[in-house]
């Protein structure tokens, strides 16, 4: 979808969105909305990670959460920039097809599906653990409550309930709250020694050889799954995208960094020590050892915060797992949707029931496939974390992998970038930085009104009450000195910051290109890691993906077979000097007048047929792949049709779709640098308005007429 006017020429259906595509402006997700929505999802990791570490690190699993918190920041510049660079949605999907091709498009479709499978049943199985703190009655029959709550939740998607981020966001907050106050019990009650002793003899480094290390890793990535919803959000985030998508990733930063090492590390080492336990003021409870670790938020909870503190930990953290369960089957049947749409799955797949017009096919494979996981493993959430690693990190590779290959292209000047001048944001370049100084301007303001103002007024007090009127004299006159020496170093350093913020903002897309190679490397040692030590995940997440693929595979040839080239856009347009532009519209009636004539006059060389389609007014759906070619019917039959013809004339050929706009074609002649532009005559006008032909011919073609615009160079008409 490409903006009025715009002159550059965006990846091939990547393009932004345009206003009458989707919901208003004002409907859309700010920056906290889009936090509380992506909280709901990585905050929810943070009440199974750390007993599923402990069963296979022990009491080193707050350490490898703190390892992998490093990662975890590198990532989150990927998956902003990924959000920002394709407001269409599809995170890995629409990335890894842009950057490698659409075949690895759907690779990454089918890693995120088992994310989501294993997301929805090992979120819905430890919601109903935690709810055992309030209704232990419910401990023999978990997993059948289970299967349950997860048909309910399929059953409310096929009713067409939607997900409320403001809902979302009241859930989000509550868990944070409680989250916080379980640490603040902890600092109040366990004394500092013991938790210096903690954090010493978690960083000893006692019988830590490599391979413990790279299992480590690797598993505690498990504790930040979810950031990858981030980029699923982009159709329904307000603009500019890369302020809302800057300001809820460091929201998710500083809440996801806070309290998920943390608690990871007080719960794995607090509750499990017996000489910690007796030397704290923690309950009989938790004294009497054996903590459930299938719940150890909530134990840590009871330990320290008393039963108030469990139960409203336990039904804040029940909750929303069932909503990041929900959340994960919305997604999982959007990917299923998608991939359909995109032509890779079977049409059925995307049928839809007459009584609610909702897509029940998608929304049962969603609901059956994790139900069956469930069932497999007899509820056992230590095999579904030992099995989850494969999709969620494979998906995390192969979006780092394709940013990079994108970016390394933009760098030899084979592709225009669309991110560093986004055509939708109207934010200046940097705008990371003018964020992280605005944050940090906020923080020092409410720092300096509370903390040092409350500081300075006990300092004074305590003067007051111990020292004598010429004691206090000379202190004031050092105070002052100290200030006045503050005040010129202040002002001779600050042209040194200033031109350092300079320097940094200027290196900025440097360090980050160079960095994004460093989080592919570490994404990739933990993926390849997780493909040897876990052989559960291996199996579990490559049957599926290989399963899929055939399917995949299958379905093209039978689409080939009958008549219906499936056509994938050609993620960027590059110089063909030879090639011939098809130009190819929703407002006539002859395109397959067009596509003949082309046929017929490229005589071997390479043809670009391009479509310029107008944009279907419909409401986007959370989580949802809203480009819009997969929404026209039209172009997809018309393209599909220009595929056919080139396999019949053996022509080397490129697809590409545009949205209907002054400068498309113009955009893509000027990419391609295209020896000639074959379209219907009436079309052949407009284009006239922006290109400069060297001659134009014309001819008939079933009693079209056919304009053929050749040219040497082309530019735009003043």
């Amino acid at each position: 979808m490409t903006r009025l006017g715009d002159t550059r020429v965006p990846l091939a259906g990547s393009q932004p969105a345009a206003p009458s595509h989707g919901q208003p402006g004002s409907n859309k997700l700010g920056a906290f909305l889009c936090w509380a929505v992506v909280f709901a999802d990585i905050g929810t990791s943070v009440y199974y990670t750390p007993g599923i570490l402990y069963q296979q690190v022990g009491k080193l699993a707050g350490l490898f959460v703190i390892m992998t918190l490093v990662v975890f920041l590198l990532l989150t510049l990927k998956y902003a920039e990924v959000s920002v660079r394709f407001p269409e949605g599809g995170g890995v999907v629409t990335v890894a097809a842009h950057g490698l091709n659409p075949w690895a498009g759907a690779v990454g479709g089918m890693f995120i599906l088992v994310d989501y499978f294993l997301t929805s049943a090992i979120s819905s199985l430890s919601g109903l653990h935690y709810l055992q703190t309030v209704i232990p009655a419910i401990a023999p029959n978990v997993l059948l409550i289970t299967v349950i709550v997860v048909i309910l939740l399929g059953f409310l998607n096929w009713y067409g309930i939607k997900e409320s981020a403001t809902f979302s966001a009241a859930i989000a907050v509550a868990a944070f709250v409680s989250d916080i106050l379980i640490l603040l019990v902890v600092f109040l009650r366990v004394p500092p020694s013991i938790i210096g002793l903690v954090f010493h003899e978690m960083f000893s480094g006692h019988n830590l050889g490599v391979p413990t290390i790279l299992t480590g890793f690797a598993g505690a990535f498990l504790a930040f799954s979810g950031l990858e919803s981030i980029s699923q959000l982009s159709p329904v985030m307000k603009t500019p995208r890369r302020r809302t998508v800057t300001w809820a990733l460091t929201l998710v930063v500083i809440t996801v960094g806070v309290t998920s090492p943390l608690l990871t590390v007080f719960s794995t080492t607090l509750l499990t020590d017996p000489v910690i336990l007796h030397a704290t003021s923690a309950s009989a409870a938790a004294q009497a050892g054996n903590p459930d670790t299938t719940r150890f938020i909530s134990e840590l909870a009871q330990a320290y915060g008393g039963d108030v503190l469990a139960i409203l930990t336990a039904i804040t953290a029940s909750t929303l797992l069932v909503f990041a369960s929900n959340t994960a089957i919305i997604g999982a049947y959007h990917v299923f949707l998608a991939l359909a749409r995109m032509q890779f799955f079977p049409k059925i797949v995307e049928r839809r029931n007459r009584l609610r017009d909702t897509p029940h096919v998608s929304i049962a494979l969603a609901t059956g496939i994790p139900i069956v996981v469930l069932i497999a493993v007899q509820g056992d959430i230590n095999k579904l974390g030992d099995m989850y690693a494969f999709g969620l990190l494979g998906a995390f590779s192969l979006t780092c992998l394709s940013l990079d290959v994108l970016r390394f292209r933009e760098r030899r000047g084979e592709i225009i970038s669309t991110y560093q001048h986004p055509a939708d944001e109207g934010d200046e370049q940097g705008g990371s930085l003018e964020v992280v100084t605005a944050l940090r301007a906020r923080i020092v303001a409410v720092l300096h009104a509370r903390v040092v103002t409350a500081l300075r007024a006990r300092v004074v007090a305590l003067l007051k009450a111990y020292t004598g009127p010429e004691t206090r004299q000379r202190l004031r006159l050092a105070y002052l000195r100290v200030q006045t020496a503050l005040t010129i170093v202040a002002e001779r350093s600050q042209p040194l910051l200033i031109t350092a913020l300079s320097a940094l903002r200027q290196r900025w897309p440097d360090i980050k290109y160079y960095l994004g190679f460093l989080t592919t490397f570490l994404v990739g040692i933990a993926w390849l890691t997780n493909l040897k030590t876990k052989p559960l995940a291996t199996a579990f997440g490559g049957g599926i993906t290989l399963l899929g693929l055939g399917i995949i595979v299958v379905n093209y040839y039978y689409q080939q077979r009958s008549g219906r080239v499936p056509v994938f856009l050609t993620p960027s347009l590059r110089v063909l000097p030879d090639s011939l532009l098809a130009v190819l519209t929703s407002a006539t009636e002859h395109n397959a007048q067009v596509i003949r004539a082309a046929a017929d006059s490229a005589d071997g060389r390479p043809v670009v047929f391009l479509y310029l389609g107008r944009p279907v007014h419909r409401p986007i759906e959370q989580l949802e792949f809203s480009d819009p070619y997969l929404f026209d019917q039209r172009a997809q039959q018309t393209l599909s049709m220009a595929a056919v013809a080139a396999q019949h004339y053996n022509l080397p050929s490129q697809y590409a779709y545009r949205t209907e706009s002054p400068n498309a074609v113009l955009d893509a002649w000027s990419s391609l640098h295209a020896r000639e532009i074959v379209a219907e005559a009436d079309v052949a006008k407009a284009i006239s308005a922006t290109v400069a032909p060297q001659y134009v011919r014309f001819q008939q073609v079933d009693g079209v007429r056919i304009a053929h615009y050749v040219r040497h160079h082309v530019e735009a008409l003043k």
